[in-house]
């Protein structure tokens, strides 16, 4: 028997908590959650209704509450917070990393940041403050500031001992970091070299020049373009002075890289990956009616094209049975290229220095397939109404509007990151209304002037 996936694991899994939940039989889920991971409880809160997710939480083992706090989404996260009293967010956030309270500290209480600041040592509040003043989608706001640093001129001996005696490592070490007495950044020691090179060699004679570092203020899409690029598994995070700051983790990386794909899938759709799947249905209702009403205000400009040509359909009534095709081309074709267009967008593949060769690129494609479909699609419309001015009605229009569609595929999103809108939340609708408004356009307009003469 082949063995489950991931998904098929979980998906048995919330079968059988619900189940256990309805049932009342809570030491059994006690017993199934108690087998889970921090990040596998986390994806189980987010796949509960609120009422049976404030019931599977007060089974979950108080030492992984923080962890699971950090990985849920932001909805989610409050309310789980709304069900815990103080003294046990205090004691779950005292769990976790500098990093990953600066990730969660928006959504606590006041009285509980004063609590877990007043915990903390005089080093981990100056290091929390730190990596709060950057932006949370920044290097800075990724980094963890627990790093593990050497001076180059010491001997790999004693780097060992010193290891040694600290007793343990950060996660996800694979690299200790090279400082001067200023705390400056000089490079970087491999776990490998210190471990096979002859001890008696100092670091200098070792380090690592080549590491790439992070400057604190880059944005977290383009830290995971570098982790991709250089297949690190560390980096280190420096001021524009080069004082090392902290370093950043794949496992951080990750998490950016699984936000960025929820963003691009539901922003096309105007929802956030932070929103609760199971909120209420009123507050679902709201967050919806916007992008409901902006759908309504480009479809009544549609309308309104369609409206100038009131006698043309009246006329002749097989153009109003063939507008769908022209519309549902142009926005298959033109949603092609903007999805071509976000992904290199986000992956820092589109520049200015390459725009203007995407557009022409995508314009040629557009001709090339406009004329395709405008012969296969003409001869359609030819046959089927024995009309060959339809038929030429509707070839002019497919070609024109799959031109126009392929170039707006690229123009639009160009000027909506130059007005920093997001084109991924904003580039399918605004799309939609340029294939729609211009394929009706085109198709009446022809229609009239060649079957209405």
């Amino acid at each position: 028997m082949a063995e489950l996936s991931y998904q098929e694991k979980q998906v048995r899994q919330i079968h059988r908590i619900t189940e256990a939940l309805d049932e009342g039989t809570l030491a059994r889920v006690r017993r199934m959650i108690a087998t889970l991971s921090a990040s596998e409880v986390a994806d189980l809160m987010e796949s509960l209704p609120p009422a049976k997710r404030l019931m599977a939480w007060e089974l979950v083992d108080p030492d992984l509450d923080g962890e699971v706090l950090v990985e849920v989404n932001d909805e989610v996260r409050s309310q789980l917070i709304r069900g815990m009293d103080q003294e046990e967010l205090v004691s779950a956030i005292g769990t976790l990393d500098i990093d990953d309270v600066a990730d969660i500290v928006d959504d606590l209480p006041d009285t509980v940041i004063r609590e877990v600041m007043a915990s903390m040592d005089r080093q981990n509040r100056e290091d929390l403050v730190r990596v709060l003043q950057y932006d949370e989608d920044s290097a800075g706001g990724m980094m963890s500031t627990d790093v593990v640093t050497v001076r180059p001129d010491v001997s790999l001996d004693v780097v060992q001992r010193y290891l040694r005696a600290r007793g343990d490592l950060p996660d996800m070490t694979d690299q200790l970091f090279v400082v001067n007495r200023n705390g400056k950044y000089q490079g970087s020691l491999s776990l490998h070299d210190l471990l096979t090179a002859d001890p008696e060699l100092v670091v200098a004679d070792t380090i690592n020049l080549d590491m790439q570092t992070i400057p604190v203020d880059m944005p977290d899409n383009e830290v995971a373009r570098e982790f991709t690029h250089y297949d690190l598994i560390t980096a280190p995070v420096v001021d524009t002075e080069n004082n090392l700051l902290g370093r950043i983790t794949i496992d951080d990386v990750i998490d950016v890289i699984r936000e960025q794909a929820e963003h691009s899938v539901l922003a096309v759709a105007g929802l956030d990956e932070d929103d609760d799947m199971f909120a209420p249905v009123l507050k679902s209702a709201v967050r919806r009616t916007l992008w409901l009403g902006i759908n309504l205000l480009t479809a009544l400009l549609a309308a309104a094209v369609i409206g100038q040509f009131e006698d043309t359909l009246t006329a002749v009534v097989a153009l109003a049975i063939l507008m769908p095709v022209v519309a549902s081309m142009g926005g298959i074709a033109g949603t092609q290229t903007l999805t071509l267009m976000v992904r290199g967008m986000a992956l820092g593949q589109i520049t200015a220095a390459n725009s203007i060769y995407m557009m022409r690129k995508e314009l040629a494609v557009g001709v090339l397939n406009g004329l395709i479909w405008a012969v296969i699609v003409g001869l359609v419309a030819m046959v089927w109404f024995s009309s060959a001015k339809l038929g030429l009605v509707i070839a002019m229009a497919i070609a024109v509007n799959l031109i126009i569609a392929s170039l707006s595929g690229v123009v639009v999103p160009l000027l909506l990151r130059r007005m920093r809108i997001d084109p991924a939340l904003a580039g399918g609708v605004v799309l939609t209304t340029v294939t729609d408004v211009i394929g009706f356009l085109a198709f009446l307009g022809f229609g009239t002037l060649i079957l209405l003469q």
